[in-house]
């Protein structure tokens, strides 16, 4: 069985991670009138009513209280005064003070990582500027889950060197939820020139949103003659309903979120190929909740129906497969890093190798999982589960961030020689 070399870094959850958010206070018509709305009309006019220097001094507190925490505060707090005097229809000239403090009642500060960070995949970063070498500066996106088990994207930046060699990048003080422009279902964000991608929080934007981005699988799309742009799939969740969507963004500075089409993005767990394949986009999906299906497209947000190419076949994968993450090109083929779940609800992770002209064409198979639950990874908020949303392949070597239990996330090394000779010889 492969031998995987684990790092002692974790992940864990961090109440102290906070962004200011929007408050979504309700503004319901009341008496058939929609002049007339309720609480926030209420709060309006009663700090409109207020005196001057009562709006400098209850200003001067909350400044007090939050402006350390956060950058851009009082831009925050004017952008928000600036969306609920629209919201109530009032134009009247008031003080830059007041306006502040009247956006500061309708913000509040969330704790985006306070439950959990899981489910991580990982790309090459953009900039490689300073990098030493045989060193590798990479991007890892992590679903947090906060408040209301709202799931958001996160970032961290990291170098990987030599051997098993990872260095975190420091995590400041404030994060910055990216500014969201919604046009219909299509989702546009952005944050400053001068936010650290680490910093960087991506936010649900719309209805069908609403509970969560959830599971992002990023790569990195090369095309010929075309700048690479790095492509996620992942599941937003309404609360009642989920949908496959897609982030796409070429600098990690602005980002644009869209819902896919077709019959396949009614399902989870879409992995998009890093490239075409024979001139169409391909993509790995489960299309009937527990196999394996191939998918390929003109478009790369309209996807139809696969074909099947893997069912459950081990005891540790009989309940359902899936993949881990979009497949990564390596000499024999494509490997396909899948996670299977078995007896007890345990979740495990196993790895395919697909045929690179044919992926249809699965030349071999994982008996054994290479990672599983242990003891020291059985725990959490949902127990006896090992899951990754993305691996690298670095030469030889396959870096692999994975969660555990749906709580934290840590890190492994795994040898694609020994992968590769476990899985010709199942």
């Amino acid at each position: 069985m492969s031998s995987i070399t684990h790092c002692d870094l974790l992940l864990t959850a961090d109440a102290s991670k906070v962004v200011i958010r929007p408050f979504e206070i309700a503004v319901e018509p009341r008496d058939s009138n929609p002049v007339q709305l309720s609480r926030a009309k209420r709060i309006v006019g009663a700090v409109l009513d207020m005196p001057e220097r009562s709006v400098a001094m209850e200003l001067a507190f909350v400044l007090e209280d939050f402006a350390e925490r956060h950058t851009e505060t009082r831009a925050f707090f004017e952008a928000r005064c600036e969306s609920i005097m629209a919201l109530l229809r009032l134009n009247e000239a008031v003080s830059p003070a007041r306006r502040q403090l009247i956006g500061a009642y309708f913000s509040l500060e969330y704790a985006y990582a306070a439950a959990a960070v899981m489910n991580p995949s990982v790309v090459v970063h953009p900039d490689q500027k300073g990098v030493k070498r045989g060193h590798t500066r990479i991007v890892l996106s992590l679903r947090t889950v906060g408040e209301g088990h709202i799931s958001s994207i996160a970032f961290r930046e990291a170098e990987l060197g030599p051997g098993t060699e990872i260095q975190l990048s420091d995590i400041p003080n404030s994060s910055i939820a990216a500014k969201a422009v919604v046009d219909g279902e299509t989702v546009l964000m952005t944050v400053s020139e001068d936010t650290p991608l680490s910093a960087t929080v991506l936010f649900p934007a719309t209805p069908a949103q609403r509970n969560g981005l959830e599971d992002l699988r990023m790569t990195q799309f090369t095309a010929p003659s075309a700048k690479a742009m790095y492509y996620g799939t992942f599941t937003a969740y309404s609360g009642q309903e989920i949908s496959s969507q897609m982030l796409e963004t070429a600098d990690f500075r602005s980002f644009k979120l869209r819902p896919l089409r077709g019959p396949a993005a009614r399902n989870k767990g879409m992995a998009l190929f890093p490239r075409k394949i024979h001139g169409q986009y391909a993509m790995i999906g489960r299309q009937d909740n527990e196999s394996l299906y191939f998918l390929t497209s003109p478009e790369i947000d309209l996807w139809e129906e696969g074909t099947l190419i893997a069912s459950p076949v081990e005891p540790w994968e009989l309940v359902q497969i899936g993949n881990c993450g979009s497949p990564i090109e390596i000499e024999e083929g494509w490997l396909l890093l899948t996670h299977g779940v078995g007896a007890v609800r345990q979740y495990a992770i196993g790895a395919m190798l697909l045929d690179k002209d044919d992926p249809t064409m699965v030349l071999g198979r994982t008996a054994q999982p290479i990672i599983s639950p242990v003891d020291d990874t059985r725990n959490g908020y949902v127990p006896n589960v090992v899951y990754t949303c993305g691996a690298l392949a670095l030469g030889r070597r396959l870096f692999i961030p994975y969660a555990v239990s749906d709580s934290s996330v840590t890190f492994g090394w795994l040898s694609i020689d020994d992968l590769i000779r476990n899985i010709q010889a199942a």
